[in-house]
């Protein structure tokens, strides 16, 4: 009897419900990247791995400072940074959310090298192409935050809609805030961690640094073009730029996860001297941000 139950339950139940299931029930810290150099730096320092195929999505299970986390790449650009965030607060049990990688450098005060921590994160491409009209550019009434951000050209930048549990309504926002708590401890790390300078023979061109606070902004373009850079520090006084972080962010603000992000500049997002520099340098970029979030790790609490 107890066996006919159990399969009529099973037979009541919606298949995408079973599916769905947790696939490991260890709280853990997510860790993700957006592609494979990242990936493959923070991968070495995590132990006893276990791993799990999802949609494709290769998440690796373990530990890492004596600390349980979960491994993933997020992929390039935001809709499958924003996919596979859920996809992972889905399928396991996710206390916190680190993410790790390269970015481009928009304050001019930063260079290529330098680990920058934002306090928190925006879609500077979540916007309104405004028609011309002779005189400039008109956006369409009443779709824009007000008071308003600085346009560039016809595109005149706007929050998004939010929902999340215990609120009515959605929720307009531009910023989702990193976590007080881990910028704490990231500050704490900052003050005692020296980034490499040189891997082989390729060499910043100065000693880079931690620096945690200020803005990050993300979309979903490869930003090289020193004109739309000099816009973007002035209208969103932002640190970094990228294609992903803000849409994890997003994702952890609509679910409650406390989250933050690790980015190492490997190139100026246009404000480079002379070709843009990802290409040398994103290795030991994506080493150092490797290297940051792997002692991050380590100071946080048990």
């Amino acid at each position: 009897m107890r066996l006919l139950a159990l399969f009529a339950l099973l037979l009541l139940t919606p298949f995408h419900a079973l599916a769905q299931s947790k696939l490991d029930t260890a709280p853990r810290t997510a860790i993700i990247s957006a592609f494979e150099p990242e990936w493959i730096a923070l991968g070495r320092t995590v132990t006893g791995k276990q791993e799990w195929s999802v949609n494709g999505v290769r998440f690796i299970a373990g530990t890492m400072a004596g600390k349980p986390v979960l491994l993933f790449l997020s992929g390039v650009s935001m809709v499958n940074a924003a996919m596979t965030t859920q996809l992972a607060l889905d399928r396991f049990t996710i206390r916190r959310i680190v993410f790790s990688g390269v970015a481009g450098g928009v304050d001019p005060g930063l260079d290529v090298g330098d680990v920058v921590v934002p306090d928190r994160w925006g879609q500077y491409l979540e916007s309104v192409f405004a028609r011309a009209d002779g005189k400039g550019y008109a956006p369409t009434e009443g779709l824009l935050d007000q008071p308003a951000f600085t346009p560039h050209g016809m595109i005149y930048p706007r929050s998004v809609l939010v929902r999340r549990d215990g609120t009515l309504q959605p929720e307009r926002r531009f910023w989702f805030d990193a976590d007080p708590g881990l910028l704490a401890v990231a500050r704490k790390v900052a003050r005692t961690t020296a980034l490499a300078r040189c891997r082989e023979t390729l060499c910043f061109a100065r000693q880079p640094k931690v620096v945690v606070g200020g803005n990050g902004i993300s979309g979903p373009v490869f930003m090289d073009n020193a004109e739309f850079r000099q816009y973007a520090f002035a209208a969103f006084k932002a640190q970094a730029t990228d294609m992903e972080t803000a849409a994890v962010a997003q994702v952890a603000y609509a679910n409650s996860i406390p989250y933050i992000a690790f980015r190492s500049l490997s190139d100026l997002a246009g404000g480079d001297p002379g070709k843009n520099q990802a290409h040398a340098f994103y290795r030991i970029a994506s080493d150092n941000s490797a290297d940051v979030v792997t002692r991050f790790i380590d100071a946080l609490d048990p």
